[in-house]
């Protein structure tokens, strides 16, 4: 008989189905089959992939993984209990869950009476037909079953005796997990402690007498990747409706549950499921859990961010472990402490995770985040090198102007650079014009922007159009460049936002325009400060090309070393 340590833990994954629930969030095809492949390398045991039959995005991501085959995970179908009244053996959705091909299948159920009665308009008796016989069914077709019970600590408060009974079904069917199910997310960690421990001590008295039909030599050395000791087991699956995902799971676990569902970043329908990249460092480096591999969990930083990109959100900045201010350092004492110890203001090290520490500039530095934040683009400054305090004074009175070199670090490094005399001059900007037209019964304007840029002592006059004054200029200043730096191409301006900072003064108030660009691989932030919004925007978008040139030519540089 295969055993397992009694500190690991599995985690099953579900983005690709409970995630893109999250409103606002839609992927295809291709979109999933990247993510899955993703999580296979980040070592999830566990990858939920939808509910083939329910639409045809779903069948087609289960017959592609069959012809490219994930590496170590389980691929998993989803699918609810039979109709009222039918036959498993009948029901065309459940041949549809067969059809996908896999050796798991999760089947949900209902846990609540209310939902049983009011929902499915049948009775209890019949509900907990419908999940014997669909358990049953799956079983006879060689599939092994993950047991959802949704709606499970709802309906446990309310009627405790048929909340179990419901596991007493499925357990008998031949289901080797049951996750327990905070549906509404509105259950609070003491409850979900209180609730897990007498699920926990009942299905350990199951096991060793044995329940109805289920005898033990079909628990022992079971195939793939839940090598249990002792089945069923408990799994956890919360939602953050009451900002309480993350902790019910971990309470969970240390009351017996050894399966946890999540999704990457906490994606979900209302406010999100428990956040597997909090989940996971929480159990593994807090608890001393055994989730993924430690070199796996020093991608979960990367793992984050890619899903992001791929479901086309922007990454939440202050994620917990994998946010980008997660090891964030902006107040002066702070970053001397941090600099003499990290212990001080960081709960882990941020490498653990894949993350990294940054230091933040902002009119609340002192010398030691200008030191810091040297350091960390290979530059060794001290206190007493003059142009350690002339960077800290012009910082800081930019930002006394209304710069936000916080939000705009890409433009930080460009002044420092310029400080210290090592600003590499790409390109020369040496003037623009930008023309729009007002057509009337038209909701767009069209602009036209015209550019003169210097280039390795050529003068390049250039002009585009664009649905707005920004875009063209943007557009002008890439089409004049791109024959000189075709990696340019590959920049994209992915976020544009403009604030007033004296509105008093009507509209000849100062403008602060922030400008972030990407090259598919990294992201940065630009800042320009004026009166003129044009004109500010400007400063922002020349920053923006120059300092992705400016990482382009760095990342060469390194290769060559």
């Amino acid at each position: 008989m295969t055993t397992t340590p009694s500190n690991q833990l599995w985690i099953y994954d579900t983005t690709l189905r409970d995630g893109t629930q999250r409103e606002g969030l839609s992927v295809s095809i291709e979109d999933k089959l990247r993510i899955a492949h993703k999580l296979d390398e980040l070592g999830i045991p566990f990858i939920e992939g939808g509910w083939p039959g329910a639409n045809p995005k779903d069948v087609q991501f289960f017959e592609q993984l069959q012809t490219n085959p994930l590496k170590q995970a389980e691929v998993v179908p989803f699918c609810s209990t039979r109709r009222p009244h039918t036959k498993a053996v009948d029901e065309p959705m459940l041949q549809a869950i067969l059809a996908a091909d896999t050796r798991w299948v999760t089947i949900f159920g209902k846990s609540w009476d209310l939902h049983v009665t009011a929902g499915l308009k049948t009775s209890l008796a019949e509900n907990l037909a419908m999940i014997g016989d669909t358990i049953e069914y799956l079983r006879s077709q060689g599939r092994r079953v993950i047991y959802d019970a949704e709606h499970w600590f709802d309906g446990y408060k309310q009627n405790p005796d048929y909340a179990l009974q419901t596991l007493t079904a499925a357990v008998t069917a031949g289901a080797e997990w049951l996750v327990l199910c905070d549906t509404n997310g509105g259950t609070l960690p003491h409850e979900v402690s209180q609730i897990v421990s007498v699920v926990s001590g009942q299905l350990s008295v199951v096991s060793q007498r044995g329940l109805g039909g289920f005898p033990h030599e079909r628990l022992t050395n079971p195939e793939g990747v839940s090598c249990q000791e002792k089945i069923p087991q408990i799994g956890i699956h919360t939602h953050n409706d009451s900002e309480m995902a993350v902790a019910n799971a971990l309470v969970a676990v240390m009351a017996g549950a050894r399966m946890v569902q999540g999704t990457i970043n906490g994606y979900g329908e209302r406010c999100g499921n428990a956040n597997l990249c909090s989940v996971i460092p929480n159990l593994q480096l807090k608890l001393g859990y055994s989730c993924i591999g430690e070199h796996q969990l020093n991608q979960l930083t990367e793992a984050s961010r890619f899903v992001s990109e791929v479901v086309n959100l922007a990454p939440d900045e202050h994620a917990p472990f994998v946010g980008l201010s997660a090891f964030a350092h902006k107040g002066g004492i702070h970053v001397s402490a941090v600099a003499r110890n990290p212990l001080t203001y960081e709960h882990i090290q941020p490498e653990l995770v894949g993350n990294h520490r940054r230091i933040v500039i902002s009119e609340q530095s002192g010398l030691s985040n200008v030191l810091a934040k040297a350091r960390s683009c290979g530059i060794e400054l001290d206190k007493d090198h003059p142009q350690a305090r002339q960077i800290l004074h012009r910082m800081k009175e930019l930002e006394s102007q209304g710069y936000q070199f916080e939000a705009a670090e890409a433009s930080f490094i460009l002044l420092m650079y310029e400080a210290l005399s090592c600003r590499q001059q790409f390109f020369e900007v040496q003037g623009f014009q930008v023309h729009c037209d007002l057509v009337e019964m038209k909701e767009s304007t069209n602009s036209l922007a015209t550019v003169k840029v210097a280039v390795n002592g050529k003068n390049i006059l250039e002009a585009a159009e664009g649905n707005g004054p920004v875009a063209a200029l943007d557009a002008a200043l890439r089409k004049a460049l791109v024959n000189f730096y075709p990696q340019i191409a590959d920049f994209e301006l992915t976020d544009y936002k403009v604030r007033i900072l004296n509105g008093n003064t009507g509209t000849s108030a100062k403008t602060r325009a922030l400008v972030e660009s990407g090259n598919g691989q990294q992201r940065w932030t630009t800042v320009g400060v004026s009166s003129n919004i044009l004109e500010a925007s400007y400063q922002a978008v020349v920053e923006g090309l120059e300092y992705g040139l400016l990482l382009h030519f760095q990342a060469e540089k390194a290769l060559k070393v």
